[in-house]
């Protein structure tokens, strides 16, 4: 039991250590994540799309 108790003092104080983002870094920082997941999200899915057209133009032949 002592040695949970000290893993999580010690944590506890490992948080204080930590420079956290002021509010207008986490707005940022989130707005960059949501604009790469959108554009990756439109890059698979029209990758994705293509294929399928091309699979079915290969299967339209048999």
């Amino acid at each position: 039991m002592k040695i949970i108790r000290t893993y999580i003092t010690e944590a506890i104080e490992e948080l204080h250590h930590v420079r956290w983002p002021t509010r207008q870094q986490a707005i940022k920082l989130s707005i960059i994540v949501i604009g790469f997941v959108a554009v990756t999200t439109i890059a698979f899915g029209s990758v994705d799309y293509l294929l399928a057209q091309f699979m079915q133009l290969l299967l339209s032949f048999a």
